[in-house]
């Protein structure tokens, strides 16, 4: 059984992992312990962790889940990395994990072909805002948004909008972060 949220031991490494079904719930509590992110069902995080682990990953230190992204490559685009949430838990900020994460991610043979990272973001989510500049600027990538999922015409007024942001990934900062 995994462990959560107890005080982060420095010595030891983080490791990372694709999930499996079993850590669904373990990464509901994750993403529930990192506002402001939407928190979905568990049964949506046990697909999640079942259906596409090869673009998802766990990032972990002595069984304590720490880190959590989850994505996948959309069926008309082979090349794109979409990332739906990144969560780190408020332990383990500030330790460039977030970072780590997206360059495992596209280090592993179900990504070989991405050459683009896609997200979606709202303005006032400068965490997330800070993680994708800064990982653009890593990377060697231009970074571009633009309004992608509107307040009034998509979310019924219910949710601020949605920027989808776009990092062009270099073929050299791809062969550097494998």
């Amino acid at each position: 059984m995994t462990k959560h949220f107890a005080s982060i031991q420095p010595a030891t490494s983080v490791t990372f992992r694709a999930p499996t079904k079993a850590d669904g719930s373990d990464v509901w509590k994750l993403v529930a312990a990192c506002p402001p992110l939407d928190q979905n069902s568990m049964y949506m995080n046990v697909v999640q962790c079942d259906h596409f682990a090869k673009t998802c990953i766990i990032a972990e230190r002595d069984g304590q889940m720490l880190g959590w992204i989850s994505g996948h490559i959309p069926p008309d685009d082979p090349q794109t990395l979409f990332v739906w949430q990144v969560a780190v838990h408020s332990d383990a900020r500030g330790l460039g994990l977030g970072k780590k994460m997206l360059r495992e991610l596209l280090s592993r043979p179900s990504t070989r072909a991405v050459r683009q990272m896609e997200t979606t973001i709202t303005r006032s989510n400068e965490a997330s805002w800070g993680l994708f500049r800064s990982f653009a600027r890593d990377m060697g990538g231009e970074l571009t948004d633009a309004p992608h999922y509107e307040r009034d015409a998509h979310l019924d007024g219910k949710h601020a909008t949605e920027h989808l942001v776009t990092i062009s990934l270099p073929r050299k900062s791809l062969r550097l972060a494998a």
